[in-house]
């Protein structure tokens, strides 16, 4: 097994580190990529503006996540008390897999000044040294000479590579145009959208008060990584159906970037939700889990983005439907069911209908939906019920 090791205060984690650590793994053909942010970084002392470690260890599994399934974030120097030492890191994941080949990832500079690291022998012994070029003044005459004067003083073996993508951009650099409102093209957005719902960094942003583009950010960093295809094309479905049957585009835009907003919590944290916001379950709600995401998510919408209570709605009864909905409550749960990524059943016939008559299609789906249900043995909620028999009594 080949383990990579990079480290950083990543403070926030952007593109920059992010290129380097994609190719770093793919170059290497790593198993597995541990991204670790410092605790205390024992060559610079944290800026004042830096943000607190959950934050930190929280953004940098969000990239880790867009890097690629071999990578993981590692709260190791965060749970370790004291200076963030390298060497400590290393042993700790040489404790945990014995057999593996270890592969120690620095930029530049780090790479150039490694032989004054504490313990640079241990870490030597223990690891193949990685170091990769980040802009265009590091070449491979810098790099040899350190990797020629590492070999002989301390039997080091190093790979150094240059590269094929540059994003040239500093940590303190990037921190002072988040705070001017900037900054965000170098950041993955689910990263930056979590940024803005923290309030890090200064950035001038009020979260009930978000632009569609950054509402969208916010919404992805609250996301597994594989739902974001499913919620980025339920978006763009609900603004097609505004645009046919005369909804706010929007309105139908936000309804949708947030309607799984809280799908990836647990049941306790849905329960805490509810008390929260002191929202009631019925009986079939307290019994099916899959449920609630709709209820919290409702509630997030408004509490942390300051939704209209029509949007609030349409997320509300994504999931179920109800009787006598809104045209953009249809749009959401339509959209929801047939969005491209959708693929569990023929979906033909609904996609086509959605478009040619709005209430024929929610019949047809509600009807589709109930009868998948029953046919797995899950519960269905009676309010799908109460959602078809009043369409089939208003066609009829």
């Amino acid at each position: 097994m080949k383990i990579g090791i990079y480290g950083g205060t990543f403070n926030p984690i952007h593109l920059g580190h992010m290129e380097a650590a994609k190719f770093a793994a793919a170059y290497l053909k790593l198993d597995k990529l541990l991204l670790v942010p410092a605790g205390m970084p024992p060559h610079k002392d944290l800026s004042p503006d830096a943000a607190p470690p959950e934050d930190r260890l929280a953004m940098t599994a969000l990239a880790a996540e867009a890097v690629g399934p071999m990578a993981e974030a590692s709260s190791l120097e965060l749970d370790r008390r004291g200076t963030s030492y390298t060497v400590d890191t290393v042993r700790a994941v040489r404790e945990a897999h014995p057999r593996a080949r270890l592969y120690l990832l620095m930029g530049t500079d780090m790479y150039l000044t490694f032989h004054r690291w504490k313990s640079p022998e241990k870490l030597a012994r223990w690891c193949t040294l990685c170091a990769f070029g980040r802009s265009e003044a590091d070449t491979e005459e810098l790099f040899a000479v350190q990797r020629e004067h590492l070999s002989a003083m301390l039997g080091a073996k190093s790979v150094t590579v240059a590269l094929p993508k540059i994003v040239d951009i500093s940590s303190t650099r990037l921190r002072r145009e988040l705070s001017q409102g900037q900054g965000q093209a170098y950041l993955d957005p689910a990263v930056y959208g979590y940024i803005l719902r923290r309030g890090l960094y200064g950035v001038p942003a009020d979260p009930l008060r978000l632009s569609l583009e950054d509402l969208r950010c916010a919404g992805l960093s609250m996301l597994k990584r594989r739902r974001i295809p499913h919620v980025l094309g339920t978006e763009e479905t609900a603004a097609a159906l505004a645009r046919r049957w005369g909804a706010d585009e929007e309105e139908a835009r936000r309804a949708a970037l947030l309607h799984d907003c809280t799908k990836k919590l647990d049941r306790e944290q849905h329960l805490e939700i509810c008390r929260q916001y002191g929202i009631p379950l019925d009986p079939e709600e307290q019994r099916e889990e899959k449920l609630l995401h709709a209820l919290t998510g409702a509630a997030a919408a408004r509490h942390q983005f300051g939704v209209s209570p029509q949007v609030e709605s349409a997320i509300r009864w994504h999931t179920t439907g109800k009787a006598d909905m809104t045209t953009l409550e249809k749009i959401i749960y339509l959209a929801d069911y047939i969005e491209p990524t959708r693929d569990f059943c023929d979906l033909t016939e609904l996609r086509e209908l959605a478009f040619q008559d709005l209430d024929r299609a929610m019949l047809l789906g509600l009807t589709m939906a109930v009868h998948d249900l029953k046919k797995r043995g899950m519960a269905v909620h009676s309010n799908s019920v109460y959602a078809r028999d009043y369409l089939k009594g208003k066609l009829t």
